[in-house]
């Protein structure tokens, strides 16, 4: 048996962003940031992004905003996440980020989504339609909690 090296194991995307993560975590260890900031840098990672991602990543970002303020804007593992008492709850992972046909809407297991013994925890987006946005506004206000 042959032993694999993390190159032969992970993609460049995947690599990217585990040190994007790292990143994030290490200027974490400096201190909190201003909201303010940490909205900057979401903002401005959404800026990063192609056209189609970007103008889902702001509809999103619109839509978290409005219907669950409490939560916080930051990066996790280099996208669009957004955080309750410093958990990450969603994040948007964009298509382009792994090359993937569809973008995410991901909720991590903070997030109060549960509905029995089985839920989904993330959402492909190829479009939004009104009928999507008010989907994930119900989403967000009960993983907000």
């Amino acid at each position: 048996m042959t032993e694999t090296t993390t190159q032969e194991r992970f993609t460049d995307a995947e690599r990217a962003a585990m040190k994007e993560r790292a990143g994030e975590v290490k200027a974490a260890r400096r201190g909190p940031r201003s909201k303010a900031d940490a909205e900057a840098d979401l903002l401005a990672k959404i800026a990063e992004m192609g056209d189609a991602d970007r103008a889902m990543a702001e509809r999103l970002h619109a839509i978290i905003k409005a219907c669950a303020p409490e939560l916080t804007s930051r990066l996790w593992y280099g996208m669009p996440a957004y955080a309750k008492n410093g958990k990450t709850i969603c994040y948007f992972q964009p298509a382009g980020k792994f090359k993937s046909r569809y973008a995410t809407l991901g909720f991590n297991d903070d997030a109060h989504l549960d509905d029995g013994a089985i839920w989904p925890a993330s959402y492909a987006l190829t479009r939004l339609t009104s009928a999507d946005e008010r989907r994930i506004s119900d989403l967000i206000r009960k993983a907000a909690g």
